[in-house]
């Protein structure tokens, strides 16, 4: 196993003593001649009748998030570092949990479903006297989560896990069929020797608009995974629901690699018109909000800093949040619902270390800007300039470290929170960590 390596903490404190640079506003070449960062343009092939949330004219909100007030609500409590939720009805959903356990929540009740076998534990704790950076199964375990998009017809669940391979960490994609007897007797698997390590696993799955399965995946602890395109790690994966490669994917190498460099991607979305986006961690902060298309290429390793992006040839981040502020982002989702109209049409992303949600308003770069306030613009030259990103927060320390938040099928809003890895700050996990929660507006 690799030494651990060190933390973000560590990572931003020392950037911070470096006085690393945050942006550049010149991008040139070479030759010395400005340059325009690559286009992530992508159009994909999608109809209204195909996918409810289709809106090829959305426009982008010019208000301010933190204009409104929300409110919260508990629905589930002392769950066990939940990872990922799908939903497939409207009170109803599955979730993973990192010990092992996949569970579903309905009508509020909770009950596991099952167990895959190969499934490592990761480990929880119960207090915050046990704090420790690394739980016995690292970052890895029992990860994403995502229904058949026509589930109950077929009833089939897919989850992204670690296992172990001759005394190696690996990830898989199975799939099972939640209505039988003994779900753990039907898993199948679709995608298997994801590299894996004790850190950048990857793992969220989630089926987009035009009925294909989108997984994403770490480097595995080897960056040099994330430029192979004969590698798994470090990329986000396109295939069918049957584990097939999809027409239209990158070029060259294996035919399931969607876009490539990536670090540690967890966040898998869609804009309205259908456009993926990708956030991910970053390496001393350097987090990223990313919108994708196919053969799109981050550049990780050989590229990450606003020093290094310019003049390269590697796609851009549409928003990026310097040396010395870390998200460390995890699962996330385009809000399009109309219970928290503060949030309709922005990117909503769970933060880990910054432990709130963060809020990211994607606008057109000739349109009207949201204010700034106590957010940032991302809107540096250097950066990929389809959108000007503006980002804010909610809920900071109010829940401590936010894993996922996810839209429901009534336009309902849901976070859930990963306090008992090992890693919150303050005086979390609290008795009854962790949690589901809903987030309604006042």
């Amino acid at each position: 196993m690799a030494p651990n390596p060190p933390s973000r903490r560590q990572f931003l404190a020392a950037a911070a003593a470096a006085g690393l640079a945050g942006c550049l506003s010149d991008v040139t070449g070479s030759d010395g001649t400005p340059t325009d960062p690559p286009t992530s343009a992508y159009d994909p092939t999608v109809e209204q009748d195909e996918w409810p949330k289709y809106d090829e004219d959305w426009e982008a909100p010019t208000d301010s998030p933190l204009d409104y007030e929300y409110e919260t609500e508990v629905l589930v409590e002392n769950l066990d570092i939940p990872w990922d939720i799908s939903f497939t009805g409207e009170d109803e959903l599955f979730l993973t949990e990192r010990t092992g356990t996949i569970r579903r929540f309905e009508s509020g009740e909770v009950v596991d479903v099952v167990e895959p076998d190969e499934a490592i534990d990761a480990g929880s704790i119960d207090s915050p006297d046990e704090q420790t950076w690394w739980v016995e199964g690292g970052e890895g375990g029992l990860l994403g989560v995502a229904a058949h998009p026509d589930y109950p017809e077929p009833p089939l669940v897919y989850a992204y896990y670690t296992y172990m391979d001759g005394g190696a960490e690996k990830n898989k994609v199975s799939s099972f069929d939640a209505s039988a007897d003994d779900p753990s007797e039907t898993v199948t698997t679709l995608v298997e020797d994801i590299p894996g390590e004790s850190y950048h696993d990857g793992g969220r799955i989630a089926f987009g608009p035009e009925g294909h399965l989108w997984v994403t995946t770490g480097d595995g602890g080897t960056p040099e995974n994330s430029q192979s395109t004969e590698s798994l790690g470090g990329k986000v994966l396109r295939i069918t629901a049957g584990g097939d490669p999809v027409e239209g994917n990158a070029e060259g190498g294996d035919a399931r690699i969607f876009s490539l460099g990536h670090r540690n991607p967890q966040t898998i979305t869609w804009l309205p018109d259908a456009t993926p986006v990708v956030s991910e961690h970053g390496q001393t902060a350097q987090d990223e909000v990313s919108l994708i298309s196919p053969g799109w290429n981050g550049g990780w390793p050989e590229h990450r800093t606003a020093e290094e992006y310019p003049g390269s040839d590697y796609n851009r981040p549409v928003a990026h949040t310097g040396a010395n502020t870390s998200w460390a982002p995890s699962g996330g989702v385009f809000y399009t619902g109309d219970s928290v109209p503060g949030l309709q049409n922005r990117l909503l992303v769970g933060g880990l270390w910054s432990q709130r949600i963060n809020v990211v308003t994607l606008s057109p770069p000739d349109g009207d800007l949201p204010p700034v306030g106590n957010g940032k613009r991302h809107d540096a030259d250097w950066l990929d300039n389809d959108y000007v990103a503006t980002s804010h927060h909610l809920f900071e320390d109010e829940f401590g470290r936010i894993r996922h938040v996810e839209q429901g099928p009534n336009g309902d809003l849901y976070f859930i929170t990963c306090n008992r890895d090992g890693r919150a700050e303050g005086d979390f996990p609290k008795e009854n960590d962790d949690r589901l929660v809903r987030v309604r507006q006042v």
